[in-house]
């Protein structure tokens, strides 16, 4: 075989270039060397020049980096694969072509045009169809509103925007279609926004996310009765949030009957190569225009869109630009060109059927799934998967709705409507972590608000998603779903418990998704509004630092980095056996301990300066004191010797210690006696929740205790941590022939009488019950 050399020198090197690129298994040891390296360094232009080795070798420390941690992440290159290098030789090769001689570039580029765009008019059932290659996929478009523009104004080409004055042009773009679209046509056409219509979606009727047709009708007929100009209607296969359909039939009668140029674009044009294609898709091969994104639908890197259309006149193609008398320009197709071969008709179908697999999986096993609104337009062949957590039956919301759909219909007002959407961000970025094969992303819609969306034909391609993926996928959110709705049900108990706590304000962030937002309410009677949020902020920044050091599996922070509220305590997703009332005692009491240790160093110096004063004058007493008992002579080196041999003098030593608790000076006569200072006031208690004291061995904190007792009843009034209390002043078990009545029953005032009964001594020596006691049993007894 007849092989250019250059080609297959070409070739070779593009294989050694790839490998090189790809290959981002490199040795610690290397990578601390190259860290701080001079050559990586920005200098000036070498002189001398360096190989192609030196330079991959630098474009792939640019590529990878050197601090990146997470390369496990989405990374294209790992998934390119040998079409995605003939794309890439194809950049290559168009460098390499465009130097040939004049005559022999205009046969090969015009074989690669007519090639590549048969394949693509056959693959996507588009008829008699001419293509332009664009790198922009708005470019397509933008070309085309030219066209229009040529050929309904005649005299456009002489001139120019004067003729555009006499009738104002018009184009109408669905109201779901992506954003900042219209501003950037009108932009690069020269045109001011009023010549843009936005086309509201059906609000009664079918789909919230197709066209109103009935209105649009409507707003064309005032709009030429104005004197205005309808030009161009940009329709969506495959709106950019939804993945939703227009109806393009009655969408092309419509512009046949006003003389308009029908637009579609969208993701669900690709299913036009599959053998069976829903009737909704199907209508846009009857359209004037059509744009595909064919780089994300096959995985091919660096290949052009395509704007396939419908013109009979090429002079006016070529004064808008659509077509090129440059034969380099020509060129744009040849990376797809190379890729269609390589690939094949069954290659190209079985990608996008395989993406459309994996969406009908998805949808399958969203529809057993409870809390999971989904929303699809065609549920047998829907490529985008668009889904939500909602819980309709709620604590508060139980009387507001009646049955439970299946699908999202009803949107959510008010602050549900936020904390519903703040949850399905939450959501979403957790599965797009746990799985980040599977290419799920956030997505805000109109009606519905935050979604997590599943578009496999933009993904599946690059990320290499498989069956095993999507599986994985409907696990993690089965483990997510209890948690939302934990989460969700506890927010109001929390609410209500931090709101009937001393000490603690509740901050209401709908943006937070998790439990709560808590701060500790310091009081202080300081007029400094700075230094009062300097102890504020110390005390709370404590209290986070004490609630993370508990064996909890809650987790707490100080908030989402931008828009958090300051000097709080942010509290993470829960679980349903969490209790909400020992989380808030704890919390509260932790709260009044740091700031009680923080008052209390605040008073330290003067405490301590008092009671340096205080004993200085103690111990000059007590010298005088002694001077006294002793007596003078004793007093006299000397003669005090001697008269202490002859005579000795016993006295007890006198010292005094300083409190610190309690501020006061005491004595240490007894500290000699018992050698432990066993007198004094005692420091209080240090405020810890009743309810942690009963926590079972290995049991984490704030969980809910699982274990029952006899001793009380769950239907009693009274809180659980008097149901505790009650429980440790419970009088012994009494004889077998002995009755009590149930423990629920008894008064406060006969408990109080039976416990003092019990701890007299002489009571409980003597054979003889008191009185106050037999007249308590003989009470029972009568109950």
């Amino acid at each position: 075989k007849m092989v250019d050399p250059t080609l297959a020198e070409m070739g070779k090197n593009l294989n050694e270039a790839m490998k090189m690129l790809e290959d981002n298994q490199r040795k610690v040891e290397e990578e601390n060397e190259k860290k701080y390296a001079r050559k990586d360094i920005p200098g000036p232009l070498q002189g001398s020049g360096q190989d192609m080795v030196s330079i991959l070798q630098l474009v792939q420390n640019l590529m990878h980096g050197e601090d990146e941690e997470e390369t496990s992440q989405a990374y294209r290159l790992q998934n390119v694969g040998e079409q995605g290098h003939m794309a890439l030789l194809g950049h290559s090769l168009a460098a390499y072509i465009s130097v040939l001689d004049r005559e022999r570039l205009r046969k090969l580029t015009t074989r690669i045009l007519s090639d590549t765009t048969l394949w693509l008019c056959r693959l996507f059932r588009y008829e008699n169809g001419s293509a332009y290659y664009h790198e922009d996929d708005r470019e397509g478009l933008l070309k085309i509103c030219r066209l229009v523009i040529h050929t309904r104004y005649e005299d456009y080409t002489l001139e120019g925007f004067n003729v555009l004055c006499t009738k104002q042009p018009v184009i109408y773009i669905s109201a779901a279609a992506r954003t900042g679209l219209g501003q950037a046509l009108c932009n690069q056409l020269g045109l001011p926004l009023s010549c843009m219509c936005r086309v509201p979606c059906n609000t009664m009727f079918g789909s919230q996310h197709q066209m109103d047709v009935a209105l649009l009708d409507r707003v064309i007929k005032d709009d030429v009765e104005s004197g205005k100009l309808p030009l161009l209607l940009v329709a969506n296969a495959g709106t950019p949030g939804a993945g939703h359909t227009d109806k393009l039939g009655r969408l092309k009668e419509l512009c046949e009957q006003h003389n308009m140029w029908l637009h579609v674009e969208g993701v669900n044009l690709a299913t036009l190569a599959l053998g069976y294609v829903s009737s909704s898709v199907l209508a846009a091969t009857k359209c004037d225009s059509m744009t595909l994104t064919l780089g994300s639908w096959l995985g091919l890197p660096a290949v052009p869109a395509v704007t396939l259309y419908r013109h009979e006149d090429p002079s006016l193609s070529l004064a808008a630009g659509l077509t090129s008398s440059q034969p380099v320009e020509k060129l744009r197709a040849l990376p797809l060109w190379l890729s269609l071969q390589y690939l094949g008709h069954d290659g190209i179908v079985e990608r996008i059927k395989h993406a459309s697999q994996l969406s009908q999986r998805l949808l399958e096993n969203l529809k057993n799934l409870d809390f999971i609104k989904t929303s699809v337009e065609d549920e047998l062949s829907s490529p985008v998967v668009v889904f939500k957590f909602f819980q309709e039956y709620s604590n508060r919301d139980q009387t507001s709705h009646a049955a439970q759909a299946s699908t999202i219909q009803h949107p959510i007002i008010g602050n549900d409507r936020h904390i519903y959407d703040t949850f399905n961000q939450w959501l979403g970025e957790q599965l797009a972590q746990l799985v980040p094969a599977s290419g799920v992303d956030v997505v805000e819609l109109e009606d519905e608000g935050t979604c997590v969306r599943f578009s496999p034909l933009m993904t599946s391609a690059v990320l290499g998603t498989e069956i095993q993926d999507i599986d994985q996928l409907v696990d993690c959110l089965k483990m997510k779903i209890p948690v939302l709705t934990s989460t969700l049900q506890l927010r109001e108990e929390f609410e209500q418990e931090v709101r009937r706590t001393v000490g603690l304000l509740y901050i209401e962030d709908l943006g937070w998704p998790g439990l709560g937002v808590v701060r500790y309410n310091y009081h202080s009677d300081e007029k400094n509004d700075d230094k009062q949020e300097k102890e504020l902020e110390k005390i709370n920044t404590e209290l986070l630092k004490k609630l993370n050091e508990l064996e909890s599996d809650l987790t707490f922070s100080l908030g989402p980095e931008f828009g958090g509220q300051k000097n709080c305590v942010y509290i993470g997703m829960v679980t349903e056996d969490l209790d909400v009332s020992e989380l808030v005692e704890t919390i509260a009491a932790t709260g009044r301990e740091i700031e009680e240790n923080s008052r209390l160093l605040e008073n330290m110096t003067e405490v301590v300066r008092k009671g340096i004063q205080e004993a200085q004058l103690q111990l000059q007493k007590a010298n005088e004191e002694r001077l006294l008992e002793e007596g003078l002579l004793r007093q006299i080196p000397v003669v005090g010797s001697v008269l202490n041999w002859f005579s000795p003098f016993q006295a007890s030593p006198k010292g005094r210690t300083f409190n610190l608790t309690a501020g006061s000076l005491e004595s240490t006569e007894s500290m000699y006696v018992s050698k432990a200072q066993g007198t004094g006031t005692t420091p209080p208690p240090t405020p810890t929740s009743s309810l942690a004291k009963q926590r079972l061995p290995g049991q984490k904190a704030f969980k809910r205790s699982l274990r029952s007792s006899d001793g009380f009843s769950e239907t009693s009034s009274i809180s659980h941590c008097d149901d505790l209390e009650r429980m440790d002043q419970r009088p012994p078990a009494l004889s077998p022939g002995q009755e009590q009545g149930p423990l629920e029953t008894e008064k406060p005032e006969e408990q109080k009488e039976v416990v003092q009964a019990q701890t007299n001594p002489e009571d409980v020596l003597s054979d003889k019950p008191p009185p106050d006691c037999a007249r308590g049993e003989e009470q029972a007894s009568d109950r």
